[in-house]
């Protein structure tokens, strides 16, 4: 004998059965989408490690020559002195151009899991809806 068929409730249990489904799939969803997130995180970071790298490289190279410009600018030569300084200039540039692409990167990880926040409030929104 169906109890469930006699009291009435074998509708009431298949919408919650096809609801903790949908549920799961919704779930198994959004954890798809936070691992692909977490993986641009993640390469974003190693990026972002290897620029900090660079250019603290660049930067020590760059004061070494600026240092190496003032000392020839008071050489006896004046065509040592702007090669020098030119020289400078050029790691000078270098250094702003990687300082550039690290603030650059800094700014999209400030923006990590956009999407799965988005869907998350989303769902949030739905289920206030429904209750």
């Amino acid at each position: 004998m169906n109890w469930l068929s006699l009291l009435g409730l074998e509708g009431w249990m298949a919408r919650w059965r096809a609801a903790a489904i949908e549920g799961a799939i919704a779930a198994e969803d959004r954890i798809t989408l936070a691992r692909l997130e977490l993986d641009d995180v993640k390469r974003r970071a190693a990026l972002m490690i290897v620029m900090v790298i660079l250019f603290g490289a660049l930067a020590v190279l760059a004061l070494m020559l600026l240092s190496l410009a003032i000392l020839v600018q008071f050489w006896d030569s004046p065509q040592r002195a702007l090669v020098a300084w030119l020289l400078a200039g050029g790691w000078l540039v270098a250094c702003v151009a990687v300082l550039l692409t690290i603030v650059s990167l800094a700014r999209r990880l400030g923006n990590a899991f956009a999407f799965t926040r988005r869907e998350l409030g989303n769902d949030w929104k739905l289920i206030k809806g429904k209750l």
